[in-house]
């Protein structure tokens, strides 16, 4: 939340000058049909005006000027600062008392809001804090806890293991180191889109390229799933940072391994118009509450009825970054019961270069 009550200080002070003329002259035209104290009503307004919106200084200079031109052009005699009538000493003494008290009140008032605003900050710069701490000592003690039992069995000297239980302990460590790996990366991609330190490399490149490299990456954590792509042969090329965009479909793609039980269907498709392109992740599972597809790219969310699934809660968040870091939307559909599909859209933008065709078998 970005809060800025920071405006110019001349500006209040032209607002000021500006707003006692324009007073004149309402004054001049109604002077024919109202009385001279329905017109001082009218200077009253512009003081409360400018001591709202304005600097204190503003205020006082607006009340000041208010007043002598109300004594200069309506208090007889007119043309003098001469006042005839004490009663009009009143009227100038309310116009700068108004002018000092609102103007006080506001001050506060803007004070008040941006010490606020600062809290609300500090509090969700906290939040965000324990939420991280959180995470991470929640999913990072599982795989460290199967590294350590594996190896200080490894390394226990009267264990009594045989050639593949020690291949298998040995294998769970690569596993959990990788596992550890992965969830490190995705904390750091996460701090570094945050901050714009990652920078795009826009080329043009083919979709199915992208796939096909987001596909070898996963070849393992996919073995047993159905994967259907549908890319149109003709798709035209895609001027994008195709090693984010990789990621993008890697995250995807993982995600609805997390999710879904092995055999089910996980379909990839794209389809391109004349100023958008898009694409589609959808799986099998069991889908995501209605309630919570607003929150599913959110820094850490986790579908409460998942607690068992591993992951820091992350890898939409790193999409929805690219995604919109590319000037592009994704968002989430699903039907409870009966899978969720994930979109994204990117523009199309640039001179596109012609394209052999190329389809991914």
């Amino acid at each position: 939340m970005n809060i800025d009550f920071r405006q110019p200080m001349w500006l209040g002070y032209v607002a000021a000058i500006g707003a006692s003329l324009i007073c004149t002259g309402l004054g001049l035209a109604m002077s024919p049909r109202f009385d001279i104290v329905n017109i001082a009503m009218v200077y009253l307004l512009a003081v409360v005006l400018i001591a709202l919106t304005g600097p204190r200084g503003a205020a006082i200079l607006c009340s000041i000027l208010c007043v002598l031109l109300f004594d200069l052009v309506f208090v007889p005699p007119r043309g003098t600062l001469t006042v005839d009538d004490a009663q009009y000493l009143l009227t100038f003494a309310i116009l700068l008392v108004v002018a000092l008290i609102i103007s006080k009140l506001n001050q506060n008032l803007r004070a008040e809001a941006a010490a606020n605003a600062r809290l609300e900050v500090e509090a969700e710069t906290e939040r965000m804090r324990n939420t991280l701490l959180a995470s991470i000592s929640h999913d990072l003690r599982t795989p460290l806890a199967v590294m350590m039992g594996a190896s200080s069995t490894l390394a226990a000297r009267d264990a009594q293991l045989s050639s593949d239980d020690r291949v298998q302990l040995a294998r769970s460590i690569v596993d959990q180191t990788q596992e550890l790996t992965g969830r490190i990366t995705k904390l750091l991609q996460m701090t570094r889109l945050e901050v714009g330190a990652i920078p795009l490399a826009k080329d043009w490149t083919a979709v199915d390229e992208i796939l096909a490299g987001a596909l070898t990456k996963l070849a393992i954590p996919l073995e047993g799933y159905r994967v259907v792509i549908n890319l149109p042969s003709d798709l035209p090329l895609l001027h994008a940072d195709a090693s984010l965009l990789e990621q993008v479909l890697v995250n995807l793609l993982e995600n609805a391994t997390r999710h879904t039980p092995a055999g089910t269907l996980i379909a990839v498709s794209a389809t391109a118009s004349e100023n958008t392109f898009q694409m589609t992740v959808s799986d099998r599972g069991p889908g995501i509450a209605i309630a919570d597809l607003d929150q599913v790219f959110e820094k850490f969310h986790r579908d409460e009825n998942k607690a068992g699934i591993a992951g820091v809660g992350l890898g939409l968040t790193i999409c929805r970054a690219i995604i919109e870091l590319h000037g592009g939307r994704i968002w989430a559909e699903a039907d409870q019961g009966a899978g969720t599909t994930i979109h994204f859209t990117l523009p199309r933008t640039g001179q596109m270069p012609s394209r052999p065709s190329a389809e991914i078998d």
